[in-house]
């Protein structure tokens, strides 16, 4: 079958993932975290991409980043090329590292490009790896609070304020607020079909839609945090399935 074509983005700016092959461990230590933050600020004065965050895990790695003067594939291609040569002579081996293919989604609003920052500077507390977002050292988010090297912090901190120091403080409460955000993600999703939402409703002791919508707002509300905790189901699929709007199911 072949290969479905990556969907291009309008405004450039994409969340792409590279994820170690066979889930291997990419970062050994911090040696090949500085080394590979240090292939992302070479290439990006070669091919002049915009960096806007990134965040490093032991077996995948999260861009936000927006093409420019080469396509995104070619971008990548650079970077984890010259990551992997480094690597396999450190440690005296040879093949691949990466997947060959990369996950990418496409970014074209500034709620949803703020939505994807926040999502990866939190990446290591969902992922259980991290307490506090603040003590995580391998992450662009110590560029936006500090002094940025290889990050453009100014276009999403525009977005927050023209004054640079009200914008940080606005940054910071954004990046630390409660989410349900649902972005592009490491783990393969687990397809649930919307019988088995209904059935798990069911389980939860709602035979039927009518009856979710008669509860009253704090019994509705239980069920469906109930619901969103089932993996695999999407926000999207639970505003189908029971008729809820999708924006008080995110609210939920």
């Amino acid at each position: 079958m072949p290969r479905q074509a990556r969907e291009r983005s309008r405004s450039g700016i994409y969340h792409l993932i590279l994820r170690g092959i066979n889930k291997q461990t990419i970062f050994e230590n911090d040696e090949d975290r500085q080394k590979f933050i240090e292939t992302l600020g070479y290439y990006k004065r070669v091919s002049n991409y915009m960096l806007y965050g990134y965040c490093l895990m032991d077996n995948h790695i999260h861009l936000l980043i927006r093409e420019n003067e080469e396509s995104i594939s070619q971008v990548i291609k650079r970077i984890s090329s010259s990551y992997v040569y480094w690597y396999n002579q450190k440690y005296e081996r040879c093949g691949h590292l990466f997947q060959e293919r990369f996950k990418s989604e496409v970014i074209e609003t500034d709620a949803y490009f703020l939505m994807a920052l926040r999502y990866i500077h939190q990446n290591p507390m969902k992922a259980g790896i991290a307490k506090d977002i603040r003590k995580y050292l391998w992450s662009s988010y110590h560029e936006y609070t500090g002094t940025p090297t290889i990050v453009n912090i100014d276009f999403a901190l525009d977005m927050f304020s023209e004054d640079r120091r009200k914008a940080a403080e606005l940054f910071k409460g954004h990046t630390k607020e409660k989410n349900s955000d649902a972005c592009l993600d490491y783990e393969e999703r687990l397809h649930v079909s919307d019988t088995e939402v209904v059935e798990y409703m069911k389980g939860l002791g709602i035979a039927a839609i009518s009856e979710l919508q008669r509860l009253t707002r704090e019994q509705r509300d239980a069920v469906i945090r109930k619901m969103k905790e089932h993996k695999g189901v999407t926000l999207r699929q639970l505003a189908r399935v029971t008729g809820i709007s999708k924006s008080v199911i995110d609210r939920t």
